[in-house]
Parts: C-alpha cells; structure tokens; sequence
C-alpha cells in the first residue's frame, strides 16, 4: 500500500494549517500522514482551532506553531503533496522542497481575522474547519494510483476551487 506525507502551509500555523493537520491525520490514515508549518509562525495554536479540533473528537496532543523550515531539513520527511491554505503563503516565495511534490493553492478565510462576538468567531473557526473537512474529503477521494501526473495536478487545484 502506497503512503503519502502532505504539509500544510499558511503564513501562522495557529489555525487553518493545525485543523488541516489534525482531519487529515484522522481521515487520511493510514495511507496519508499530514504535517503543519507556517512561514512565520506566530508560535501559538489558536484555542478556538483547538476547540474545532477536539469537537471533532480528534486529538489536540501534540500541536505546536513551528516553520516550515523543518520541512526543508535533509532528514525532514519526504513529501508527496504541499498545500498552502491561506493567501498570504500562496504568495510568499516557498522553500525548495526535495523531490518536487506536488503543489496547490487551497485558499480559505482566516478565521483569526474575524472580529466580532464570541459567537460570531467560533461560527468563523467552524466554518473553516468545515471547508477544510470538504477539500481533504474531495482530495482523498481522488484515485491517486491512476492519475497521471498532469491530471492528478488539475485535480487538486480544483479541489482549492470548491
């Protein structure tokens, strides 16, 4: 049975990136293994991430902002798919990532830019924690063994699309 590691990538990693870790880790296993990291991490994990995250029944353990230059380290894992989750990672100039992954923009709304209510934040964090359960779902469904390398390319572009 083949594995796959995916990194998700947004500028923070304290919210869209960790809950993207977290359904991938659960839905994707055992076949896929799903990392975090920002390009500038603010260091911190967004509770109400934390709190999507355990609503879910999924585990909150282990979960720190870090870089993605972890990822670009000679003894980092090898990884198979790269998925930025936010605009500002799309549009920063991304490490080298050894043997060229595959690579696609899923753009979502931060939810930590949210201001407003209690209520009105966590409807933000649900909210894109149900647009990432969505793309991972669409994503996982894909028959990665018989796609060539073009049409699997498209494929997931398109899922950032939906």
């Amino acid at each position: 049975m083949p594995h796959y590691n995916v990194l998700f990538l947004c500028t923070g990693n304290s919210a869209r990136s960790i809950m993207a870790e977290a359904i991938m880790n659960r839905k994707g296993m055992p076949i896929f293994t799903a990392y975090s990291a920002g390009s500038h991490p603010s260091g911190s994990v967004r509770p109400e991430a934390l709190s999507q995250i355990e609503n879910a029944g999924l585990s909150t353990e282990n979960f720190r902002s870090k870089s993605w230059e972890e990822f670009s380290q000679p003894d980092s894992p090898s990884l198979d798919f790269v998925f930025t989750v936010c605009d500002n990672a799309a549009n920063e100039v991304c490490p080298l990532w050894p043997g060229q992954p595959m690579t696609a923009h899923w753009g979502i709304p931060d939810p930590a830019a949210v201001q407003g209510m209690p209520e009105e934040i966590e409807h933000a964090f649900s909210q894109t924690f149900s647009m990432l359960d969505r793309r991972i779902s669409l994503f996982l469904c894909l028959p990665l063994a018989t796609l060539d390398t073009f049409s699997l390319q498209k494929e997931i572009d398109n899922i950032g699309k939906r």
